[in-house]
């Protein structure tokens, strides 16, 4: 991952690059922004099976997502390094966590989820808790010791294209919740599959293969 890619502007689904949010207007009746999709045990798909996904956007231009829970053996302090970003105070905390695979799009790239607060040249505030970043500022004032104090950092994103997530929905390939900041940004990785399962009251283990939304 080179650190021209990274800074590069992106072009994301819906995505302002002004710091504002996201003035799309989805399409369908189903707008599953700041949800989490939940791979159904059945999936056998090499890059989604047993993957939850955080939905930053959906809109008429498709669904934007992260996967929060397949690590990639890539941490923090090995990023910062592959950017040639020097660490000015540290990583608070960060250093050895580990960088995520977000997604197979643009998987030479990084993302960042993290906190709202600073405003970025290439920004999606999803919520008042959570907001999507493309550009590597973001990652500039984590190297100042400046950086949002909660944040998940992927290679990589998933997208759809419109109506692809609704079919996969109807053919029972994925769960829906609303999100949880907690279970993105402080749970566990190898726990957050069955946390986010468990905000739908289900028992993986006792899951079958009928598809349920909340």
């Amino acid at each position: 991952m080179k650190k021209s890619k990274i800074g590069t502007t992106l072009p994301v689904p819906g995505m302002h690059h002004d710091g504002g949010e996201s003035a799309g207007v989805a399409t369908s009746t189903l707008n599953l922004a700041n949800h989490f999709l939940i791979a159904m045990p059945s999936m056998q798909d090499p890059v989604f099976g047993g993957a939850v996904v955080y939905v930053c956007e959906h809109n008429e231009n498709g669904v934007l997502g992260v996967v929060i829970n397949k690590p990639t053996d890539m941490t923090m302090h090995t990023l910062f390094e592959r950017i040639e970003l020097k660490v000015e105070s540290g990583l608070e905390g960060h250093d050895d966590e580990p960088i995520m695979f977000g997604g197979p799009v643009q998987d030479d790239r990084g993302f960042v989820l993290h906190t709202p607060g600073h405003r970025y040249s290439s920004s999606l505030t999803v919520t008042d808790e959570i907001a999507f970043t493309t550009s590597i500022d973001v990652l500039e004032a984590v190297a100042a010791g400046e950086g949002p104090p909660r944040m998940l950092v992927s290679i990589g994103y998933s997208g759809w294209s419109p109506g692809q997530l609704e079919e996969e929905i109807g053919r029972n390939g994925w769960l829906t919740v609303g999100a949880d900041p907690e279970i993105l940004f402080n749970m566990p990785i190898e726990e957050r599959y069955t946390a986010a399962m468990r905000l739908l009251g289900i028992d993986p283990l006792m899951l079958t293969s009928e598809a349920g939304h909340a």
